[in-house]
């Protein structure tokens, strides 16, 4: 079974919010909601350390629907908007959504809101529209930092998928040939180990996206 999401090395990650804007660009958000969020986790104390620089770190964490496999908002739905497509990603159908606001208060990240203007719920669809044509997602696209691919889990996150440089000798460098030039996570990053994988608090919800970090202290809640 697919199981789509995006794998984030957060080492990579500069907080330009180039993800962000993107996502909103591509995806027509409204002024004042998110689908992606950029927090700065720190500065926080090393381990050990006397919590003065330069004895502190600090990283960006990149927030959105988890895409999880077990979707609390998908149990309170009433209507079955909410719910888990074909390829793992978790879906709303906007033609069933009746704008209650159950699958937002069930929601463990408080990544989706109530559209206003059409009475509905929204959030990240992965881009939905681009992966059903063998595209990226937005946000990976445009991620300067190379800091996020977008893959299958069943497939393992070293596949996952970014765009990468066009060489310009050949010809064609073109905006079209560099997104369709494409990079796997385990060709770009630094090596990571088992305990540099996370993902954000799982609640019985089991979230899909995932997050590399090293040489720095985890703060994402799943303690």
């Amino acid at each position: 079974m697919t199981r789509y999401a995006i794998a984030t090395d957060l080492n990579r990650c500069v907080g330009c919010l180039a993800c962000s804007v993107a996502c909103k660009a591509a995806n027509g958000v409204p002024v004042g909601a998110f689908w992606n969020k950029t927090l700065r986790i720190g500065p926080n104390p090393v381990e050990g350390g006397s919590g003065q620089w330069p004895e502190v770190e600090m990283y960006f964490l990149t927030v959105q629907c988890q895409h999880c496999a077990n979707p609390e908002c998908v149990k309170v739905c009433p209507t079955g908007a909410s719910h888990v497509a074909a390829d793992g990603t978790v879906q709303v159908d906007k033609e069933k959504c009746i704008g209650c606001q159950f699958c937002a208060m069930a929601c463990p990240y408080g990544v989706r809101y109530l559209n206003e203007e059409e009475r509905v719920v929204e959030k990240c669809t992965l881009c939905e529209q681009k992966i059903a044509q063998g595209e990226l997602p937005q946000c990976v696209t445009q991620c300067g930092a190379r800091a996020r691919f977008f893959g299958d889990l069943d497939a393992g996150i070293g596949s996952f998928e970014a765009p990468w440089v066009v060489d310009i000798t050949e010809g064609d460098p073109t905006y079209e040939k560099t997104v369709a030039s494409r990079i796997t996570l385990d060709e770009c990053v630094e090596a990571y180990g088992e305990a540099d994988v996370h993902h954000l608090p799982d609640v019985g919800n089991d979230p899909s996206l995932v997050y590399i970090l090293r040489g720095r202290t985890w703060r994402g809640g799943e303690e």
